[in-house]
């Protein structure tokens, strides 16, 4: 068993005023999760310091905008702040952003209910063509509106606790990844093939254009990075079907499907592993993505 561990009056004065080393400050908070006691002295040893007054004046100004109920004001108020803020309400933090609980879902539903639609009642063939060349892009524009300060209006809070940065945007994909993927996928299988790729065919794809999208948004910011992605996706399966002559445009359609599908998956992996690595090696990027 472990021996349990409390923070020592040094190591608190040290935090509260900012000569921790960055390591250490967040080892630290991340105990404060769990220690109320050492979450108590923490906070005091903080409103001693020269930010005290300031530091409750926000405090004050913020509960009496948005007043929550009166055990949840309790509790705000004995949070404890710090160089990083507070971690006791990074729990709360980890939810989805709002616009991916809103629009995001909105447009999924939109995108099956049409498809099933066009396929059933409208007996259209080659909803499956279009489909697939929509579900790629749909995990990268959950990856656009779920991370950022255009997405959520407490980014800029949520980025500073340990569990924000890199770590937060791979929580809110895995969430657009687990609701879109099979979702799209059984839709994809309820609709006529029309000489399609299978309807998982898109799977490794959609993967590898949501981890790319990651890689780009360390480099340009979310918008931005998922714009070009799913953007270069689009261009890549609609202007060469546009442009080649011969047949309907949904034929042409499914045969540039076919061509960026099948005989590719083992090159669709390996996009994803070298996206996933480049990601790991971009990590600290995702700690100064506030204003993008």
């Amino acid at each position: 068993m472990r021996t349990p561990w409390h923070a020592s009056e040094d190591l608190t004065l040290r935090y509260a005023d900012g000569s921790l080393p960055e390591a250490d400050a967040w080892s630290l908070e991340k105990h404060l999760e769990s220690c109320t006691g050492c979450a108590s002295r923490v906070s005091a040893a903080v409103r001693e310091t020269a930010a005290g007054p300031v530091l409750e004046e926000l405090r004050d100004l913020v509960l009496t905008a948005a007043p929550p109920a009166a055990g949840a004001r309790e509790a705000v108020r004995r949070a404890p702040t710090g160089r990083h803020r507070t971690s006791r309400l990074t729990p709360a933090f980890r939810s989805l952003g709002p616009a991916l609980r809103g629009s995001w879902l909105l447009a999924l539903l939109t995108v099956v209910v049409g498809a099933l639609l066009l396929a059933r009642a409208a007996d259209y063939g080659a909803t499956r063509a279009l489909l697939l060349t929509v579900a790629p892009v749909v995990p990268v524009a959950g990856v656009a509106l779920s991370y950022g300060p255009h997405a959520d209006p407490l980014h800029e809070i949520t980025a500073s606790t340990p569990a924000g940065g890199l770590r937060l945007a791979l929580t809110r994909t895995a969430a657009v990844l687990a609701v879109s993927l099979p979702v799209l996928t059984l839709t994809g299988a309820a609709l006529p093939s029309s000489g399609t790729p299978g309807a998982a065919a898109w799977l490794l794809p959609g993967l590898a254009l949501t981890l790319g999208s990651l890689v780009l948004a360390s480099c340009v910011g979310c918008r931005t990075g998922t714009a070009v992605t799913g953007g270069g996706w689009l261009a890549a399966v609609l202007v060469p079907a546009v442009a080649a002559h011969g047949g309907p445009f949904t034929a042409r359609l499914a045969g540039q499907l076919s061509a960026c599908f099948d005989g590719t998956q083992a090159g669709w992996a390996a996009a994803a592993v070298a996206c996933a690595a480049l990601l790991a090696v971009r990590r600290d990027a995702y700690d100064h993505l506030e204003n993008r």
